[in-house]
């Protein structure tokens, strides 16, 4: 698999598409837009990066997803809050227990799945909110292992429920009923197919292949589905004290990697989709190569490039 760095979006700062205090979540939806989490706004950016909407959450926003019908979900403090495309508010989940910091949500044919930090669960709704099961507290600890205070998955095409175990340095398999099938991922401390640390992976995406970042430090890796290391994209952009980098990746396979000190997001494509890009010249590396040019290394991939600048953002996006 090879990568290329093709563009920063945000950044922080008080213009429309900048983030002022913290970037917590990412998602795209059935179009190919990407919507960001922070602060206390959502924010969606076209696919070049362009501010198109933005709206207000009653609280600081902890995470965003959205459903096959377009409704936005984001999780807050001990709510979630579901609005339409256009950002107007429609319904209102609240539960002290349940929902006590909503980092996650995904969705299954025919229920809401929210992670729960808090509870070191996910919880499995149904489409009214009525809460059905607990997932990942079925175990000796009661509960993922997350000393970072995220808990976060991803939904695969199949419903099958992939969760980032920081702890036990895996990412776990569960059905929506609760039932864990296997994991991938092992404990190493230099071999980049483990994960290394007190506790990695932090977050997890799945598309055609399992999405992960970690902290210390900071990157992106790429598995296929037996838990094949296929990709390592790490850049010099990254802050080195960035953690719980959500990430998220379209239709097209661009990787979505949110820097949560630099509150920016680093955008990654596939060789395959052709072009150069803005990131200019690129270098090819071997399987067991690491290379550095530019801005941006990488490990078990082919494209390495220059940083390019943040895409500025518009004013007078509607609200």
């Amino acid at each position: 698999m090879e990568y290329r760095q093709t563009n920063v979006i945000g950044g922080k700062g008080s213009a429309p598409g900048e983030f002022a205090a913290s970037l917590r979540c990412l998602a795209v939806d059935a179009r190919g837009q990407l919507l960001a989490a922070g602060d206390s706004e959502i924010k969606m950016f076209d696919a070049s990066g362009r501010i198109k909407r933005r709206w207000s959450t009653s609280r600081p926003v902890l995470s965003v997803a959205v459903a096959a019908d377009g409704a936005v979900y984001a999780g807050e403090l001990r709510q979630i809050e579901i609005f339409d495309g256009s950002g107007k508010l429609v319904n209102t989940w609240r539960d002290e227990t349940l929902l006590q910091r909503v980092t996650a949500i995904g969705f299954v044919h025919d229920g809401v799945l929210a992670g729960d930090s808090a509870g070191r669960a996910i919880r499995h709704f149904d489409r009214n909110g009525r809460f059905r099961n607990n997932i990942g507290k079925d175990n000796p600890v009661n509960g993922f292992l997350v000393p970072n205070g995220v808990v976060d998955f991803a939904v695969d095409a199949h419903g099958v429920i992939h969760a980032a175990n920081p702890g036990k340095h895996r990412v776990e398999r569960y059905l929506p009923t609760g039932e864990l099938l296997g994991h991938i991922g092992r404990f190493h401390g230099t071999d980049p197919a483990g994960f290394g640390g007190c506790c990695n992976p932090t977050n997890v995406a799945v598309r055609d292949r399992i999405y992960v970042t970690e902290k210390a430090g900071p990157r992106a890796k790429v598995y296929d589905f037996s838990g094949n290391l296929e990709a390592v994209i790490e850049s010099a952009d990254f802050d080195p004290n960035c953690k719980n980098m959500s990430v998220a990746v379209d239709a097209r396979g661009v990787v979505y990697v949110a820097d949560t000190v630099k509150l920016a997001i680093l955008v990654f494509e596939p060789s395959n989709l052709g072009g150069t890009g803005p990131v200019g010249p690129v270098s090819l590396v071997g399987q067991a190569g690491l290379v550095q040019v530019g801005q941006v290394s990488l490990v078990h991939v082919g494209l390495v490039g220059q940083a390019v600048s943040p895409v500025k953002p518009a004013e007078g996006l509607p609200r």
